[in-house]
């Protein structure tokens, strides 16, 4: 018997997926920490994702729709992925989670370089 396929699962492969913004910036945040998961519909072996990105310039879109067929559609149960994203107007940086704050505070306070995993606490 196969496992269901659920919101739970997805959001969890969702969270391996790391923004390109704050990884250049050494904070290494998943898009769900940065806020910018809006919805996961999932019907009848397809997944729909809404994502917000952080500008309207933002070049990384295809860059999270390629991430997301990979993992999420690596998933049991999954025959198919889409996503959408919005213009970019939406997100604000209060939108990151906890977690995506304290690790982002974490990073600034270290050297030029020096990231959290080479500087563990």
């Amino acid at each position: 018997m196969s496992e269901e396929l659920t919101e739970a699962a997805v959001r969890e492969r969702l969270d391996e997926i790391v923004d390109p913004c704050s990884e250049a910036n050494g904070s290494d945040l998943s898009i769900v920490e940065m806020g910018l998961l809006d919805e996961i519909e999932i019907d009848d072996g397809h997944v729909h994702v809404d994502l917000l990105v952080t500008s309207p310039h933002c070049m990384m879109a295809p860059v999270f729709v390629e991430e997301i067929d990979e993992r999420v559609g690596g998933l049991p149960g999954v025959d198919s992925t889409s996503v959408d994203t919005d213009a970019g107007m939406q997100w604000k940086p209060d939108m990151i989670s906890e977690e995506g704050q304290r690790k982002r505070e974490q990073a600034r306070s270290y050297p030029k370089g020096a990231t959290a995993a080479q500087n563990p606490e």
